[in-house]
């Protein structure tokens, strides 16, 4: 499946297109012509390395093998490098994928078999399809046999979906403030983990809220503006396509508060496919997951888990890896799928 450029869909946006005759939409009757449906799919078998200098980010279409050797290659003599993955979605069953623990196991295998091991890993958000102990359970077992430093989270409205985030918070929100927002700092570069998921109706856009909103204020405001920021959260922090409840409603607002830094870059999960948004200092990236891909923006009646061929569901699913190098300050973000 040879991956081919598109017309960007939305401005300043870069999408990934993929072409075959593999993919089925999980919704019946939904009337979307198929091949152009095709067309527009936000998904491939490639990555994008990503170098930022200054605070002005570039990125490169690579494919995964060229990436990672590529960006290993000049980020030898890097700070540090940590892994993003998302959406794993344990318990979730349905034809999409029936063995989402297996593909989880795939990503990991993929993180364990990187020449050095990255000294941590991001989960952004729904790491369980319905906040059940057991589904927890199984992630955390799972992921303890990733060769990393150390995991941090931040949950999806999947791990909140029963209990306002009780068993979330339990299991990874120590040392958070709130509802289970943080910070923390790695060699010189801030990391900011956000909840945008709580108190936010099906199919809503994302809510940061007034605390933490302040939260946010007060973390940032002793920071040089030299300094690179990392801010990680489930929903995008842009509208990709606010009638799904792609956004987050008061993302303005938390943005603003990061105007005056000279490089931010902001992770995030939910919509199951990589986009890429620059928007002057600040540079936009979600991620793929590790169950099932979803439609790309607009594409379909509403969104929800796409139906592919076994055989290529390995390449719509997958990790980012992100390396930075401190003399320079730059931040290059590789996606790879799993196949």
């Amino acid at each position: 499946m040879k991956p081919k450029s598109i017309k960007p869909t939305f401005t300043e946006t870069r999408l990934l297109a993929a072409h075959g005759d593999h993919l089925e939409h999980d919704h019946q009757n939904d009337g979307v012509d198929r091949r152009g449906f095709l067309k527009c799919m936000a998904w491939a078998g490639t990555g994008m390395l990503w170098t930022a200098t200054g605070g002005l980010l570039a990125s490169k279409i690579l494919s995964p093998t060229r990436a990672l050797a590529d960006d290993r290659g000049t980020t030898s003599g890097g700070d540090f490098s940590f892994v993003q993955i998302s959406d794993s979605h344990i318990g979730f069953n349905k034809p999409a994928n029936t063995d989402v623990a297996g593909t989880l196991q795939q990503a990991i295998a993929k993180i364990n078999a990187l020449p050095q091991a990255p000294d941590f890993i991001l989960h952004t958000g729904d790491l369980t399809h319905l906040a059940e102990p057991e589904e927890f359970d199984t992630l955390d077992q799972l992921l303890k046999t990733a060769k990393a430093g150390r995991i941090l989270y931040v949950p999806g409205e999947h791990d909140v979906i029963s209990d306002n985030g009780k068993e979330f918070l339990a299991r990874h929100g120590k040392g958070s403030h709130g509802q289970g927002w943080f910070s923390f700092d790695q060699r010189g570069v801030h990391f900011i983990g956000l909840v945008n998921v709580l108190n936010i109706a099906e199919g809503g856009l994302g809510v940061l809220g007034e605390d933490q909103l302040q939260w946010l204020a007060n973390d940032v405001g002793g920071l040089s503006g030299s300094t690179p920021i990392v801010v990680f959260a489930h929903v995008p922090l842009w509208s990709v396509y606010p009638q799904w409840g792609w956004g987050t409603q008061d993302a303005e607002r938390a943005l603003g508060l990061l105007k005056r830094f000279g490089s931010v870059t902001v992770l995030n999960g939910h919509i199951h496919q990589t986009l890429k948004k620059v928007e002057g200092n600040v540079t936009f990236h979600t991620a793929m997951s590790t169950a099932f891909p979803q439609p790309a923006p607009g594409t379909a009646p509403k969104p929800g888990p796409m139906k592919v061929d076994p055989a290529i569901l390995p390449k719509v699913l997958g990790i980012t890896e992100v390396h930075f190098v401190a003399n320079t300050h730059d931040l290059a973000v590789v996606d790879a799928t799993l196949g």
